[in-house]
């Protein structure tokens, strides 16, 4: 359905010194604390209100500009103007000081890696959304709610719809060089149910595991709420330590990866530290899980191919998710099981739950085949190519000598790395918090750490740029990053 603009009743006093365009101003700000106007509701146009208030368009206009600056509204071209997903602090319902004092306390560590749930602006991870053939998927979608399969009634396959599982086959041995059959490939509900999958299949109570430091925090929430002992290995330019990773517990029974991106320093791992990993997987029996989370995106050169490519003695346990390349709410991944395991993964998805739903994995498998998926990703590389770059330049105007920014060859997120001040370190997680409280869904780099309070631990931030529009948006949104900078 089309976006309506949202109903407001605004006076104005001619009598007033106050000019008309602060007025309009005033009158948006007060509709916006009083909870009448939302985060994203759409606000009347510039001649409708003009001609609402019997005024000029270029009042009405002056007083837009006046509330896009200031953070109050976000103007999105042809569709509208819109109040920001990122309002200023402490002016909605939602954030008054009593709402906040009967808010539960949470754990410091909880509080550090907390961004919710929703599509806040600079995301680690969140794909364009604006950019998202919405037309071409609610037509696929359409098309199978109509189509009278019973399969849309019955219990879906707890492995996966076929068809997508074949799909997803051929598109890892097309694009990713990963030689698997249909059978290996199973569908999750996103990268945790693949991890309750493999440690399901695999771990056994006291196993430790190689975890990269600084790594994926999510996993190494979930791994730990598991019962996995995790031994940090220190990340370099070549990625994942595997000499130190040896030296520090070479009886690991897992070592968990991104190699291709590493998340979150960006960094690719090594041919020579792929093939040592690979080596010591063998002789010691472990096993290597891949997450290839986001290697779709690389803005130089072709995609690397996967570590699994790679792997002649079966064990690599390679992952994937459609949240990154299509959008979040799909809650589809997938993991390529090992020959040997096969069977026994098929068992273990049976135990778990009932499988993802039919209608979203035959979307998803008609996407791919139809050409869809080819064509979205290579223009989400180029977007997302101009807009990392928008948000880096606009965070180094911002910030000056303060941070470091390491272009990212692939990815959706930026690192921007504190240089130390005359007291010392930059505190990340009170930076992080304030940006957080003002709208921003960034996380502090020390999060990222086993042991956030290293000294090893870099100060800095993560920010995804997938979604910064222009940049206009990202100059405004780095400049909000400054304030909380500076407290």
């Amino acid at each position: 359905m089309p976006t309506t603009d949202h109903a407001l009743n605004i006076e104005i006093d001619r009598r007033e010194a106050s000019p008309i365009y602060l007025q309009i101003c005033e009158r948006f700000k007060a509709a916006i604390a009083a909870g009448h106007l939302k985060p994203g509701d759409r606000v009347p146009a510039l001649r409708a209100l003009a001609t609402q208030l019997n005024t000029a368009r270029g009042t009405v206009e002056m007083a837009y500009n006046v509330l896009v600056d200031e953070g109050y509204l976000q103007m999105r071209g042809a569709a509208g103007t819109f109040v920001s997903t990122s309002l200023p602090g402490a002016v909605t319902p939602a954030r008054t000081s009593r709402g906040r004092a009967d808010a539960p306390r949470t754990k410091r560590a909880q509080a550090d890696t907390d961004i919710g749930n929703d599509a806040k602006p600079l995301r680690p991870g969140l794909p364009a959304l604006d950019a998202f053939p919405r037309k071409v998927w609610s037509r696929l979608v359409a098309y199978r709610a109509r189509g009278g399969d019973p399969a849309t009634l019955s219990y879906p396959d707890p492995s996966g719809y076929r068809p997508l599982r074949e799909r997803i086959a051929t598109y890892l041995g097309l694009s990713r060089g990963v030689e698997c059959v249909p059978e290996q490939v199973f569908v999750t509900n996103g990268y945790r149910a693949t991890l309750e999958l493999i440690l399901r299949g695999f771990a056994k109570p006291g196993d430790r595991a190689w975890f990269e430091e600084p790594g994926y925090l999510l996993a190494r929430n979930f791994l730990v709420d598991a019962g996995m002992r995790l031994v940090p290995v220190p990340v370099d330019h070549e990625g994942l330590d595997v000499d130190t990773a040896r030296a520090l517990y070479d009886d690991a029974r897992f070592a968990f990866v991104t190699p291709s991106h590493q998340s979150p320093l960006g960094v690719t791992l090594s041919l020579a530290r792929r093939m040592k990993l690979l080596d010591w997987a063998s002789r010691a029996g472990s096993w290597i899980v891949e997450d290839d989370y986001d290697s779709e995106f690389r803005y130089v050169g072709r995609p690397l191919p996967a570590l699994k490519s790679l792997d002649r003695d079966d064990r690599v346990i390679y992952c994937g998710t459609f949240s990154k390349v299509l959008f979040p709410g799909l809650r589809l991944s997938y993991v390529v099981a090992p020959e040997r395991a096969v069977a026994r993964f098929g068992q273990i998805t049976k135990s778990m739950n009932a499988g993802s739903p039919y209608l979203y994995q035959a979307a998803v498998a008609d996407f791919i085949a139809q050409g869809h998926f080819a064509r979205h990703l290579k223009r989400m590389r180029a977007l997302y190519a101009e807009r990392r770059m928008l948000l880096m330049n606009a965070i180094l105007t911002a910030f000056g000598d303060r941070v470091s920014i390491e272009l990212p060859t692939g990815g959706m997120h930026l690192v921007a790395i504190f240089h130390a001040g005359r007291d010392g370190p930059i505190d990340d997680t009170a930076m992080a918090a304030r940006a957080r409280e003002a709208g921003l869904a960034v996380l502090a780099l020390s999060a990222w750490y086993l042991n956030a309070r290293a000294k090893h631990a870099l100060r800095g931030i993560v920010v995804g740029f997938a979604n910064v529009a222009d940049a206009a948006e990202a100059a405004r949104l780095a400049g909000m990053l400054r304030r909380a900078y500076d407290g």
